[in-house]
């Protein structure tokens, strides 16, 4: 259940809140999903497309399986990187989900404080 807000003001001190989770969880999957990319560009051998492919599909867990690690470096990477790779993107998504939710109440919020006003 969402949180009640007694003000405007404590609704928009929380979207400002999330909006500066949101940007640096947003960097963050930007970096992990190129620190993969480049890994297994290097490791792996693969071109620059199918690697940041191969990281995206991993991390969203959706995994074709069109593209595998090949080496014992390149499995044991993976095996972390999703470890790790997936609770970001989850963060990421949550905060997204939470940044949608929160300027709609804000607008709402908005809305209603200036139709009371007239």
């Amino acid at each position: 259940m969402p949180p009640s807000y007694a003000t405007i003001t404590d609704l928009e001190a929380d979207h400002r809140k999330i909006k500066r989770q949101y940007r640096a969880a947003a960097a963050l999957a930007l970096a992990i999903l190129s620190g993969g990319a480049v890994f297994y560009h290097i490791v792996e051998h693969l071109k620059w497309l199918d690697a940041f492919y191969f990281c995206t599909i991993t991390l969203t867990t959706i995994g074709y399986g069109d593209i595998t690690p090949k080496t014992n470096a390149g499995k044991l990477f993976t095996i972390f990187y999703v470890l790790v790779g997936i609770g970001i993107i989850g963060f990421f998504v949550n905060l997204l989900i939470k940044n949608a939710a929160l300027r709609r109440e804000l607008r709402r919020g908005k809305r209603g404080h200036n139709e009371a006003q007239r």
